[in-house]
């Protein structure tokens, strides 16, 4: 029986676009930005970021040394938050909705940039908190781990205190479904331009 709805953030909550990040760090003068930016994860020091491994002034200070030229934090970061591009109301409406039904939790490669800035800020739009659409919330720079590693996953559960098999994992990457379902996760796959409410509901009806 699900009691637990496990969410992704990026490509199933919140809309994210990688060409328009890799198009300011072009703009920025980074040079081959498209190589640091994966469909479902980063590389160099974005990873290192994401996974935990170096704080954000870390992370600054690598980046300067790909550039040509001298650039801000400020610079970098508004380039990074390009990745983000919003979350409609409407899911979050959906997520209040099914909060009412199950545990609802959220598990994100993300880092603290985003995570502190856009993140935080596009779960103000009905007046709430990010907080107030979820019974907890993990991510990989606090976990030290990225999905698809099965780390983060058990990481996930001794934290929030949920059970694999009582739990539906929803994400936009089959590798990361993958993983957990061999931990014994019941698993949803939300394909680009797919919602996730219309989804979750047509499993629960099978």
């Amino acid at each position: 029986m699900i009691k637990n709805l496990l969410f992704d953030l990026g490509g199933v909550i919140m809309d994210i676009e990688r060409r328009n990040c890799v198009a300011a760090f072009e703009a920025l003068g980074l040079p081959d930005a498209d190589s640091f930016f994966g469909e479902y994860s980063q590389q160099g020091p974005f990873m290192a970021l994401e996974e935990g491994l170096i704080s954000v002034d870390e992370f600054h200070n690598r980046m300067r040394g790909y550039f040509p030229h001298t650039v801000s934090d400020s610079e970098i970061d508004a380039a990074f938050l390009r990745f983000l591009t919003g979350i409609p109301q409407y899911r979050l409406k959906a997520l209040r909705q099914l909060r009412r039904r199950f545990g609802i939790y959220l598990l994100s490669n993300t880092n603290e940039i985003m995570w502190h800035s856009m993140i935080a800020d596009e779960f103000t739009k009905e007046g709430l908190t990010r907080e107030d659409y979820f019974d907890g919330m993990v991510t990989s720079f606090n976990a030290k781990a990225l999905k698809p590693d099965t780390r983060i996953f058990n990481y996930t559960c001794d934290t929030l205190g949920i059970k694999p098999d009582e739990t539906l994992f929803i994400d936009d990457s089959q590798r990361n479904l993958d993983s957990a379902a061999a931990l014994g996760f019941n698993t949803l796959l939300v394909k680009p331009g797919e919602e996730f409410a219309e989804n979750i509901a047509k499993y629960l009806s099978e």
